[in-house]
């Protein structure tokens, strides 16, 4: 998993709008990037929903908040409009930041080995670099967490 303090290579990655993310355009704002291993899940969508409902406050803070999985552009699109998703869920299905980040590893699940997303999320100071990172995130409660940290850092 990438470390606090690292700042990572610029990257750009499409959103549910078929609209180009880059990296580089979120220096000078604050952000959050939670990872979540699939689109319209039960897990992923609770997770999605929680962050959807304080995008007041993160907003309020000046921190951006943006999902991330290697859904596709359409399946991206998809959950935003089921859930009113507010905010710009990235797709990443060639593992551009997935892999070298570390989110994308070595899962087990009822004796099965496989790969895929480890639910994670990483929030990022003004400069772009990490300031917090939440690896083998647990749901509940996650997003409220985020939020505290995020009035932490800028405090």
């Amino acid at each position: 998993m990438i470390a606090e303090g690292t700042t990572p290579a610029a990257f750009e990655l499409l959103d549910q709008n078929s609209e180009t993310v880059a990296s580089d355009d979120l220096v000078g704002t604050p952000f959050v990037l939670f990872f979540y291993p699939k689109a319209s899940t039960p897990g992923c969508t609770t997770e999605a929903c929680a962050f959807r409902d304080l995008k007041e406050q993160f907003d309020a803070l000046g921190v951006a908040v943006y999902g991330v999985s290697a859904d596709t552009v359409k399946r991206q699109s998809n959950f935003a409009s089921k859930y009113e998703l507010n905010m710009p869920l990235l797709s990443d299905p060639e593992h551009k930041i997935l892999a070298p980040w570390g989110v994308w590893a070595e899962k087990k699940n009822y004796g099965k080995t496989y790969m895929g997303i480890v639910r994670s999320t990483l929030l990022f100071d003004r400069k772009g670099a990490v300031a917090h990172v939440w690896p083998k995130v647990r749901v509940k409660g996650h997003a409220e967490a985020v939020l505290e940290k995020a009035r932490e850092l800028l405090g």
